[in-house]
């Protein structure tokens, strides 16, 4: 469902009241102008840890592209088919300090975002357009059925002190890509629909310090008159300036002006607005990287879209240093599956449900390659992960399967949720092949900057109905980084 009419965009922004324009506009969070005194009563909502929270950038697609086929851990094998295209060339790189292969646009990120990456060998286990959904919901192992986003967005935004929790997509190309949040569909807010709503002459923007004043002067008798001296000198240290909220408008005025079409330099430009505006915690993209190629002559698709999709990562992180926002964000890739790697696969590729790559790019992740890809069925798959090193190759004791589930929960741990609030029980009425038993726990391991690997407890039957040996919880040194070619 895509929304354009601009008082549901505004409703679906900053909600009932536009209560989020005014939190923006007076720097006083959402909630307590909601609730008024019984916000204080209430308390400051969960937040598990304040200092590792980020903003979420996330870019999915449900087309299945060959990013997978292009990246660090693809070049070992001389049986892995490559684009022969020049500008997607084997080259040397260092990633995490050790020596590595891409194809040449991922060495050419600069180094600073290179020294944040990590690049995700993993399985989704299906080879179909429409499985998107469940992908993000990492097929059944996710809290209540929740995508993987929406378990992130509602997490954050405690932290983040955002207006909503829900996240938002301004990219999705097909109602696969599209997300939900607890059961509900999401609307989706193509960029155009963003700046027709916001940058009109009489739109919110435009209007900030009037609402402001406006906001201030209702809320004066309420706080000033009946608060304590804490709750006035709460409130005292949120309130933002007339100058602080000038500034807000025209940098946010001229961004979203910039706006012409919907495509990914207009979805970066909306994701970061919405970011500057404190709406969301999770924001997705489409970032084309060769789309669904079963017949691309000499990949050459494939070789463009890979080039522009990596020009885009780099856009939007040099649009996040240069809005100081580089610390504070964390991109991050998930797609329905990747391609097939095989000799056979020089004019096009076919769907792999056995290897796709996720990318991390923010402050929480540690540069290097997690698991790896060698020959599965027929082609190539992802292999099982040793949860000490972060290496794969046979005997890891993160299998396969497990791997998708191994990246989301990862990435919760990386923004700082803790293992109560990861563990859970698959929802009831969803049954993959792959089944969850609340009963019985193992431990799952995490990678990163962070040092740590024992988040998620979960216990996956394996294919012969058996239940495997637990993950052991591993503790991996700060120093420590895996290269792969």
């Amino acid at each position: 469902m895509i929304i354009t009419r601009r008082k549901a965009l505004m409703s679906a922004l900053f909600g009932a009241g536009y209560v989020g324009l005014r939190a923006l506009a007076t720097g006083i969070p959402a909630t307590v102008l909601l609730k008024g005194r019984r916000a204080f009563a209430d308390g400051a909502p969960a937040c598990i840890n304040r200092a590792k929270a980020q903003f979420i950038v996330l870019a999915t697609s449900g087309s299945g592209d060959p990013i997978n086929a292009n990246v660090p851990g693809t070049y070992a094998d001389p049986l892995i088919t490559h684009s022969a295209d020049p500008t997607m060339a084997a080259t040397a790189m260092t990633l995490g300090g050790r020596p590595t292969t891409a194809a040449l646009p991922w060495t050419q990120l600069p180094q600073s975002v290179l020294d944040r990456t990590t690049f995700w060998h993993i399985m989704t286990n299906t080879p179909v357009h429409p499985k998107q959904p469940d992908v993000l919901k990492l097929m059944g192992m996710a809290a209540q059925d929740e995508m993987l986003p929406s378990l992130l967005a509602k997490q954050l935004a405690p932290c983040l002190g955002t207006v909503q929790a829900q996240p938002i997509t301004v990219g999705a190309n097909s109602p696969s890509e599209g997300l939900s949040f607890s059961g509900q569909a999401l609307p989706i807010i193509p960029p155009l629909a963003l700046k027709a709503t916001l940058t009109m002459p009489t739109g919110p923007l435009a209007n900030l310090v009037t609402l402001r004043d406006q906001t201030l002067s209702q809320i004066s008798d309420l706080y000033r008159n009946t608060g304590n001296a804490a709750q006035k000198a709460y409130l005292d240290s949120l309130i933002a300036s007339q100058s602080e909220i000038r500034n807000i408008r025209q940098d946010l005025l001229a961004s979203l002006t910039s706006i012409k079409d919907n495509s990914v330099a207009s979805q970066i430009t909306a994701a970061i607005a919405l970011i500057q505006m404190n709406v969301t915690p999770v924001i997705a993209i489409h970032i084309p990287f060769g789309g669904d190629n079963h017949n691309d002559a000499a990949l050459g698709n494939e070789a463009r879209q890979t080039v522009s999709g990596v020009a885009s990562i780099a856009s939007l992180m040099s649009q996040l240093a240069s809005a100081g926002l580089s610390d504070q964000v964390t991109f991050m890739s998930l797609n329905v599956f990747g391609r097939t790697l095989g000799p056979r696969n020089t004019d096009g590729r076919q769907h792999n449900p056995n290897h796709q790559v996720s990318i991390t790019i923010g402050k929480p992740f540690k540069p290097g390659v997690i698991g790896a890809v060698g020959p599965v069925a027929g082609d190539y798959g992802a292999l099982a992960i040793n949860s000490q090193t972060g290496a794969g190759g046979a005997g890891g004791d993160i299998d396969a399967g497990s791997t998708l589930a191994s990246f989301g929960k990862t990435t919760l741990a990386a923004v700082g949720l803790d293992s109560s609030t990861v563990d859970a029980s698959p929802s009831p009425n969803y049954s993959p092949h792959r089944r969850l038993r609340p009963s019985h726990r193992g431990h799952l391991v995490a990678y990163g900057r962070f040092s740590l690997v024992k988040y998620v407890q979960y216990y996956p039957r394996c294919a012969s109905g058996r239940a495997p040996v637990p993950l052991r919880p591993v503790q991996i040194p700060a120093d420590h980084a895996m290269s792969s070619r």
